[in-house]
């Protein structure tokens, strides 16, 4: 890349603010554009090698398009949350770097990513290799707390949420997270990877059989997309779909509790982690704060924040369980706010 070219994106001499979120699901990019505003890039994080048919060299198909047109070979090199071997390192750099590649990212770029809260000390070195080994970042590479990047867009459109004290609770694909912030410093950080999207996809797997007698069987992906596609708290309905036969014709089925039992036992996992393991923690370590956090809006992000009505109801179970009223807030959009605030913060330190 030629040494101007952070000025093709924003038109400055300054270093390109980058927000990455590097995620098992989903990968997000937040970038300057050309009108000097920020636009984010959404993707599945996943990829698919196949042979060119005139070269027979190896070529790489990323993010939808690979999970499209390649479902039984692509691969999720993070589906546990982290690279945990060098296949998936390698598997996850290619990713990365393709990502890169098609968005025009400049090497010339400060960027901060948004990492998970895992404990997990070799899948976080070797998420941090795939990071450092990148061809961006040449201004600065900085990581902060997912929790605390996702936060930042519900507090307001500057760096609110590095001020305050408060509870932040990530629901994401493959873990829950949740971290008390004080002006930025972690007290008692959580998590857990039995309450999980993915979870939630492979519930929906057994109860679509079980709803269909044994005669539907879907793939987690099937189930991710119903997940996604129809899930609604307050105002789910029924849907159907078509399978095709294994010796011909197709099967029209319905999905009613399919999803629905699935997602409402997912926000009574998601309260009981909160209420019953992660606030006492907080209440014992840090008195103080646990009674300041509580006294303000408990923050929810991630890709489950976004089905319609979950983050009221989570409101209104995680109340009624603590025996008090708790208000909740979400981002716009919480599966994409974590690079949102990431990119803030790399604006702040360029």
């Amino acid at each position: 890349m030629s040494d101007d070219e952070s000025t093709e994106i924003d038109g400055t001499d300054t270093p390109t603010a980058v927000g990455v979120k590097l995620g098992s699901t989903r990968t997000v990019l937040d970038l300057p554009d050309e009108r000097d505003d920020r636009e984010r890039h959404s993707t599945l994080t996943c990829l698919a090698t196949y042979e060119d048919a005139i070269t027979g060299e190896e070529r790489v198909l990323f993010g939808n398009e690979a999970a499209t047109e390649y479902p039984d070979t692509v691969r999720f090199m993070l589906r546990s949350g982290l690279p945990e071997s060098d296949e998936s390192v390698a598997d996850a750099t290619r990713f990365f770097e393709a990502l890169l590649d098609a968005y025009d990212v400049p090497a010339d770029s400060a960027v901060v990513y948004a990492v998970p809260t895992i404990d997990n000390e070799v899948g976080v070195r070797n998420l941090e290799s795939v990071i450092e080994e990148s061809p961006i970042g040449e201004a600065a590479v900085r990581s902060f707390p997912e929790s605390l990047c996702g936060a930042i867009p519900a507090y307001g459109d500057g760096l609110d949420a590095i001020d305050e004290v408060f509870v932040s609770v990530n629901m994401g694909s493959t873990t829950l997270e949740a971290c008390a912030y004080r002006r930025g410093e972690q007290l008692t950080p959580f998590s857990t990877g039995s309450v999980t999207g993915n979870e939630v996809d492979r519930r929906i797997v057994a109860a679509v059989e079980e709803e269909t007698q044994g005669r539907v069987h879907i793939d987690r992906t099937t189930a991710r997309e119903y997940k996604e596609q129809h899930a609604d708290i307050d105002e789910f309905e029924p849907f159907t779909d078509v399978v095709q036969q294994p010796g011909g014709g197709s099967h029209e089925f319905t999905v009613d509790r399919g999803v629905r039992e699935p997602v409402d036992r997912y926000i009574d996992d998601v309260v009981d982690a909160v209420a019953n393991e992660f606030l006492p923690e907080l209440a014992n370590d840090h008195m103080k704060p646990y009674q300041l956090a509580l006294g303000r809006p408990i923050v929810v992000t991630g890709g489950m924040a976004c089905i319609p009505g979950l983050v009221e109801e989570f409101e209104t179970r995680l109340s009624e369980t603590l025996d008090r009223d708790v208000a909740v807030v979400a981002p716009d959009d919480p599966a994409e706010a974590a690079a949102e605030g990431a990119a803030r913060i790399a604006e702040r330190l360029v």
